[in-house]
């Protein structure tokens, strides 16, 4: 297909965007994996869909404007990648297309202002944790504000209160026994806020199973939101702090939040999109791992059976199945645990409407998706669900919530964790 798009004026990101959208063939078959496709049933809410608009806006012949609704829509949950049988590099279009969006037409000053706070916010647990609580007292006065930032202050009504504290962690967590591994870790923002008992588990169940564990104190957010929303600059800035500060004398790096994976995995790409060298970037992307991965290779310690039969639903998150390909491992680590029944979900592992700061800025379909998750898990027959993100676990336990349902939801590694230490789940 002949396109017609300046790739000089899009600078390095334009070609990868170009190669894009001609490799779309129009054939269909990422209709059934797209989420909003399947709620809202219209072609423009579609991936291919998505790409004719791109398209157009990029060879200039349709407005930013006109194609904002459909694409703002995206999740960027990536299920139309592995769908796609002509290799569309999908997130290629979408990161470049949203910062060069960002740039041409950002909006309206509370928008602009909005963006801002959440990328600023979100980043800094110490900032995050001081921001929700400030939404949750506040929040009889959100109506008084645009209606944009509602979801903000509806956010922090539905977490649980007070916020979960923890202990602070180590630099170094030693090996149990015979070291077989030193990896680092990467603790994550949100989640350090919101379950910060996740990353607790992972300490613990690494060392378990023969890992050393560094911890390095100055890291920061890895930039996956940012990247998400075509803050290509503030993505690359916060993945230049932590090219600096990772260890490179260790086996791996570990990530146990699917967003922050995927968006590691992405450096290289990121830094070559902007046009800087990512020599560094490809480095580290190459030993980022996520947690389940690494630990279905490397082999756990025999795991005892929990008290009883446990009913337990895996939901693959996005950024871990599509972004990542990590779909087997998870669920190979959950079928150690004796006495654990594993079982799926029924709505074909659509996106639960997380997708980083998506039920923000979409919060009307990440409501509906979020609507649909749980009622997929409770028909599931679950007693319990586990994940690999903690986005992914936070959406579904307030949706739960709201069905009246009392189903627990963990991490993968804290149902491991647990059961070690012959916990409850």
């Amino acid at each position: 297909m002949r396109h017609e798009i300046d790739l000089d004026r899009l600078g390095p990101a334009g070609p990868p965007m170009a190669q894009a959208i001609e490799r779309c063939v129009h054939c269909g078959f990422c209709l059934p994996a797209c989420p909003t496709y399947q709620e809202m049933g219209e072609e423009m809410d579609s991936p291919r869909g998505r790409i004719l608009l791109m398209k157009e806006v990029l060879e200039e012949r349709l407005s930013f404007q006109e194609a904002a609704p459909f694409v703002d829509r995206c999740l960027g949950c990536l299920a139309c990648e592995p769908a796609c049988p002509s290799g569309v590099g999908y997130r290629d279009l979408l990161h470049g297309y949203r910062e060069i969006a960002r740039r041409q037409e950002p909006g309206p000053l509370t928008e602009r202002l909005r963006r801002w706070l959440v990328h600023s916010v979100l980043p800094s647990p110490s900032a995050f944790r001081w921001a929700l609580r400030g939404a949750r007292l506040g929040a009889r006065f959100s109506a008084l504000l645009p209606s944009s930032w509602r979801p903000l202050f509806v956010m922090a009504r539905g977490l649980s209160w007070p916020l979960p504290t923890a202990e602070p962690l180590p630099a170094l967590e030693p090996a149990q026994g015979q070291r077989r591994a030193r990896v680092a870790l990467l603790v994550g923002c949100a989640q350090e806020v919101l379950e910060p008992q996740i990353t607790r588990s992972a300490v613990r169940l690494l060392a378990r199973c023969g890992v050393e564990v560094v911890i390095p104190p100055r890291q920061g957010c890895c930039g996956s939101l940012a990247l998400h929303d075509g803050e290509l600059e503030r993505a690359v800035k916060l993945a230049a702090r932590n090219l600096e500060i990772f260890p490179k004398d260790v086996d791996a790096v570990l990530t146990t939040a699917a967003g922050c994976g995927s968006g590691m995995a992405e450096y290289p790409a990121l830094f070559a999109r902007q046009g800087l060298d990512a020599t560094a970037a490809s480095a580290l992307a190459a030993k980022t791992r996520d947690i389940s991965d690494f630990l279905a290779e490397l082999g756990l310690p025999e795991v005892p059976p929990l008290g009883r039969k446990l009913i337990v639903a895996y939901q693959g998150a996005c950024h871990l199945e599509q972004a990542q390909g990590i779909r087997r491992q998870p669920r190979d680590l959950l079928r150690l645990v004796p006495n654990l029944e594993l079982v799926s979900l029924g709505d074909g592992e659509l996106c639960c409407g997380s997708a980083g700061t998506y039920n923000l800025d979409q919060p009307e379909m990440a409501d509906r998706l979020g609507q649909r998750k749980a009622e997929a898990i409770m028909a599931s027959g679950a007693e319990a669900v586990a994940t690999g993100n903690v986005g992914c676990l936070v959406q579904m336990r307030l949706y739960l919530e709201r069905l009246g349902g009392g189903v627990p939801i963990y991490h993968t590694v804290e149902v491991l964790d647990r059961a070690y230490r012959g916990e409850l789940l």
